[in-house]
């Protein structure tokens, strides 16, 4: 498909530069299939879905993984997107064509890297100097990878580091956050569970390469960069069991999305799984994985605007989009969400 049917114009002022206080205060905006549009808030959720669904969110934990640092006199930026392995990692670097084979980077607080490989995307693998953890060496050196649009406007502060994590987080490894969960807390779980809706969690470390603008005129030209996650086995046969019984599931965030999906087969069924995944969903696709989505709103032209558009039809989310933002709707990944709930 065309990637100009995705885009869309958005005023700036729209674009959230802080989270909702309280976080479920947020405002959401309700997409069920062919039926009107409803203006809630999130704290409306319990009421919109039903007795035995489940919500399926990630519980990957953002790790601080944006460094500064100088090759030489030359300055040079990194954003980890990828763990190769205990020292290696994949990364987006800025002022890459200062850097070759064999590089030293210096980043803050003694924390070095060699630049050892350059990969066909522009990134590189950066080895990591030193026994200790790299988690250890970012929380010494790293900030918080906030998105362009967001840090672009004002600067990273220690704000971030608690904003920019879900009441989930508990496994380090993601760049971005699942933002979709960030609307969410103890006191709207207790209400979710109270009406008779579930949870459960996977793993997907979120790279950065996700919330990309495709750069291609056609989707077919599009390469998505592989992340990694998990589901337990005991996760996937309670997840089979809620559907079986009646349930719908429910992914929180495109990420638990885009994990389910990877993991279901023709059947509908939901396997255990482990690896990377690189799935790109574009309208055509069919769901097996998922029932409805809760979700933020998208940049235009990315994958993941292709990707609401795939679950309940272009035409129908362009008029979603538009209807937010003449509605004051906040965008992204501090603003306010939808509930997608397909015919």
């Amino acid at each position: 498909m065309r990637v100009d049917l995705f885009d869309f114009e958005l005023p700036p002022e729209r674009i959230a530069l802080r989270p909702a206080r309280p976080r479920d205060s947020a405002r959401m905006l309700v997409v069920p299939g062919a039926q009107p549009l409803r203006d809630l808030t999130m704290r409306d959720l319990p009421g919109q879905l039903c007795p035995g669904d489940v919500l399926v969110f990630n519980d990957t934990r953002v790790i601080p993984a944006q460094l500064e640092g100088y090759r030489g006199q030359a300055r040079i930026g990194a954003t980890l997107h990828k763990r190769i392995d205990l020292r290696r990692w994949q990364a987006f670097v800025r002022n890459a064509k200062r850097l070759k084979d064999g590089d030293s980077i210096e980043f803050a607080a003694g924390v070095s890297a060699t630049a050892v490989a350059r990969h066909a995307d522009g990134s590189w693998t950066l080895a990591f100097a030193g026994e200790e953890p790299v988690e250890v060496l970012l929380d010494r050196a790293g900030q918080v990878p906030l998105p362009p649009y967001i840090a672009g406007k004002r600067a990273i502060d220690d704000r971030d580091r608690s904003d920019y994590q879900t009441m989930f987080a508990a496994k380090d490894g993601a760049v971005a956050a699942p933002t979709a969960a960030l609307h969410f807390t103890p006191e709207l779980m207790a209400a979710l569970a109270e009406a008779g809706i579930g949870h459960e969690t996977l793993t997907l470390h979120v790279g950065a390469g996700t919330f990309l603008p495709v750069k291609a005129d056609d989707t077919q030209d599009h390469q998505m960069h592989a992340e990694w996650g998990s589901i337990e086995p005991e996760v996937a046969a309670r997840l089979n069991a809620a559907r079986a019984a009646g349930g719908r599931i429910i992914a929180v965030g495109t990420t638990s999305l885009r994990l389910l999906e990877s993991a279901a087969d023709e059947a509908r069924v939901i396997h255990a799984f482990s690896g990377d995944t690189a799935i790109f969903i574009t309208p055509g696709y069919r769901f097996k994985g998922i029932d409805g989505l809760v979700t933020n709103f998208h940049l235009p032209r990315s994958t993941l605007f292709m990707l609401v558009s795939a679950l309940i039809g272009l035409e129908r989310m362009q008029a979603a989009y538009a209807h937010a933002i003449a509605e004051g709707y906040r965008f992204y990944s501090y603003g306010d969400g939808s509930l997608l709930l397909p015919t």
